[in-house]
């Protein structure tokens, strides 16, 4: 590993592009910690905490759930990168159901030109939108208890417009910052920016994992099965996330005067988790809603609210349902068997033993669905796996966090993603690479 560390900056042009890439994130982190104008950070943490037993504590869960996690610094990257996160799915799923967008996506890179050129676009008035939600928050008297900005300060005439502004500002240069990084760097700038956020958080789970007990031995105790915990986990993410169902695909020969074309055989992979973290992150934030309004701030529904409260029967039900349904909906909007089957039938495709056609199009979808149950229930697992260890083990969830739902997924997947990218570099100049063999991937049947 250390030899192969040292190969990455013995290549002139690997190098450049590891320290852009470590450049940027710098920034990216420097700029998490800038406040906003008239903005006291020490009087936010305190208010903060003590927001946490109060009746309001819902609509901050909510809006924390909008910006993506990254609410609760107030700095100038508040919104972080979900606000364009948010126009990237949009525009995802407008290619797949709008005829217009589907046809100049298939035009090549003019066409995804301007599609990407739209989804900058649509950025700003989703950063404008969550940015008044954090306006809305900093409002004295929003929230019984909270005062983090001066009433002058917020009542006078540049406060609501800087704030926005900042804010909106903030989206907009980490939406320019991922796009650097994925140019001039190494992998996804998006998604480095993402996890780049959930690891800073690390430390301070460390923190409060330490903090909670004055019996250091138990705590050392605890400590250990976390870590073993942890690298078991990783363990089955990576598994599952490389692993794929693959089907083998053999070509038509075609005789050309002497000469035999076609005839080899190769293979269709479908990936187990085919849908990624998606549906999580759809299933979480859909699920934020009800207890945001039949909490006391809104509806004040006694009893629908404790049902929607999260580690509840109610709520992991309706979870894993939600899982399953967002698993299945992003996977046939991102794979569709009768164009698959279209295709090959086109190039003189075909799978050994399934006839062309209709034939090949309802095996793919069988073969489809299964794979996606599957993804499906791993997916769910995952999700639910910090809940349950929160309540066996008494820890808070951001100590958990780490141990399932989004927060692995991610990190996991961009990981894996960033040492393919480091791998295909060193290969293609004769280095061993990362893993043995020279592949990026980890294929199995």
């Amino acid at each position: 590993m250390i030899k192969n560390i040292i190969n990455i900056f013995r290549i002139e042009e690997l190098k450049k592009k590891v320290l852009v890439t470590l450049g940027l994130l710098l920034v990216y982190r420097i700029g998490w910690h800038v406040p906003l104008p008239g903005v006291s950070m020490q009087d936010l943490l305190e208010a903060f905490e003590k927001s946490k037993s109060l009746p309001g504590y819902e609509l901050i869960g909510l809006i924390n759930v909008l910006s993506a996690g990254g609410l609760l610094s107030f700095g100038l990257f508040s919104l972080g990168i979900m606000p364009y996160i948010s126009s990237s799915i949009i525009f995802s799923l407008l290619t797949k159901v709008v005829p217009s967008l589907e046809r100049l996506a298939k035009e090549g890179a003019s066409g995804q030109k301007k599609i990407n050129q739209w989804t900058r676009w649509c950025t700003v008035p989703i950063c404008i939108v969550q940015a008044a939600f954090v306006l809305r928050f900093l409002a004295p008297g929003a929230v019984e208890g909270i005062r983090v900005v001066d009433p002058v300060v917020y009542g006078s005439f540049w406060f609501k417009p800087m704030v926005l502004l900042a804010l909106t500002a903030g989206g907009i240069f980490l939406m320019w910052v991922g796009e650097q990084i994925t140019e001039h760097g190494v992998g996804n700038g998006i998604s480095l920016l993402i996890m780049a956020g959930i690891v800073a958080r690390m430390p301070e789970a460390f923190i409060q994992l330490f903090a909670t007990t004055d019996k250091p031995q138990v705590e050392a105790v605890k400590m250990a099965l976390l870590a073993v915990m942890f690298v078991f986990v990783v363990l089955v993410v990576v598994y599952i996330t490389k692993g794929q169902r693959r089907i083998p695909v053999q070509y038509a020969k075609l005789t050309r005067g002497r000469r035999v074309y076609g005839g080899q055989r190769h293979y269709m992979p479908i990936r187990v988790n085919m849908a990624s973290v998606m549906p999580v992150i759809f299933a979480s934030s859909l699920l934020a809603f009800p207890t945001f309004l039949f909490g006391p701030t809104m509806l004040n529904i006694g009893f629908l609210h404790e049902s929607f409260i999260r580690g509840g029967w109610t709520y992991s039900m309706l979870y894993i349902g939600l899982i399953f349904f967002f698993s299945f909906f992003w996977t046939a909007l991102m794979f569709n068997p009768a164009e698959m089957s279209k295709n090959m039938k086109e190039y003189g495709a075909f799978v050994p033993g399934i006839r062309p056609g209709r034939r090949t199009a309802d095996f793919l979808e069988k073969v489809m669905i299964r794979v996606t149950v599957a993804g499906a229930a791993f997916l769910a697992a995952i999700a639910l796996f910090p809940q349950l260890l929160s309540s066996i083990m008494d820890l808070t969830g951001m100590m958990t966090s780490f141990l399932g739902g989004t927060s692995i997924l991610i990190v996991v997947s961009v990981a894996l993603d960033l040492v393919d990218k480091l791998n295909s570099h060193l290969v293609m100049r004769d280095y061993e690479g990362f893993m043995k063999g020279g592949g990026g991937s980890m294929r199995r049947r």
